[in-house]
């Protein structure tokens, strides 16, 4: 297991160096002004502008200006924005923000999700399961500022059920309707996938001489059944948590979560390149950790499964 472990982390530094590579370059290499507007409806003075050029190192080659900020990040440094404020700083007021939002997410969407595809596969082509079906394809043909927007329409503005917006805290409790949103389109997506995968290994060998044997039911689909099956969920909901760290920009914006999302919008408007490179590096990194997170709960579900 550890050479397996110090295998993947050495794969995960090319990764993560052509990523931000490319984020780099996306960001500071594209045509056009980095400083335009900086300075209100006039433009900035040459003695601004050579100050910034020399801060952001934009003299220097591409790679060159990667290396050092490459090193400057090795160091924990991730820059400062042109107003003189650390990049850190602003990771460290709103990540935890999105993370919550994530965590909050990723629990509704596993714990609807593969129950709605348990039920479903377990009663095979049954009323629950068509229910499932349909209700599924509903979730999946609805883009997600359509159901942002009509519940907070509806159960915040209208029946007053639900605060329209979060607060600045944005604690867990505020946080279930935004992460129900978040996780709707995904919900339905594990759903099917834990119906096809539950139906299909229902006919395994394994299931059948289990229920030979006299076992109960329950510990047939629970012990046997549901640890094969939730591979392929596992999967999709780990990669799935990096994406709501990163995608979560819709549902911040219509519920007014002061996370991630919305400073990277932000951030792009204003053209703060330093923010926007900081941010979406620790998402990276945030993407690459859950990665491998779960191919390590791989052995953990099936017993089959070992890293030498």
């Amino acid at each position: 297991m550890g050479r397996y472990v110090l295998r993947r982390l050495l794969q995960m530094v090319p990764v993560l160096l052509g990523t931000t590579f490319l984020i780099y370059v996306m960001v500071w290499a594209v045509p056009g002004d980095p400083f335009a507007g900086k300075c209100g409806e006039r433009a900035c003075p040459d003695a601004y502008i050579t100050e910034m050029r020399e801060r952001f190192n934009l003299d220097d080659p591409v790679i060159v200006q990667y290396g050092k900020y490459m090193l400057n990040l090795l160091s924990g440094d991730f820059g400062e924005t042109s107003s003189g404020v650390q990049v850190i700083d602003r990771i460290a007021d709103t990540f935890p923000v999105t993370l919550r939002l994530a965590l909050v997410a990723l629990v509704i969407e596993a714990v609807i999700g593969i129950t709605a595809g348990i039920v479903s596969g377990l009663r095979n082509r049954g009323f629950l399961d068509s229910l499932v079906l349909v209700s599924t394809l509903f979730l999946i043909s609805i883009p997600v500022f359509v159901t942002g927007s009509v519940i907070q329409l509806v159960f915040g503005i209208q029946w007053g059920v639900i605060p329209p917006t979060v607060s600045s805290k944005a604690t867990f409790g505020e946080l279930i309707v935004p992460g129900f949103v978040l996780a709707s389109l995904s919900m339905a997506y594990v759903a099917r996938l834990t119906r096809s995968s539950i139906a299909e290994n229902r006919r395994a060998d394994y299931v059948r001489t289990a229920l030979a044997k006299g076992l109960p039911q329950r510990r047939v689909v629970g012990v046997h059944l549901l640890r094969n099956s939730l591979i392929p969920v596992i999967t999709f909901l780990g990669t799935d948590l990096g994406s709501f760290l990163g995608g979560a920009i819709v549902t911040e914006g219509i519920f007014n979560v002061p996370g991630v999302g919305g400073l990277i919008f932000r951030s792009i408007q204003t053209k703060e390149g330093a923010l926007v490179t900081g941010l979406v590096t620790l998402l990276v990194l945030a993407y690459l950790v859950m990665t491998l997170l779960v191919d390590l709960l791989y052995a953990v579900l099936d017993p089959r499964i070992r890293y030498e």
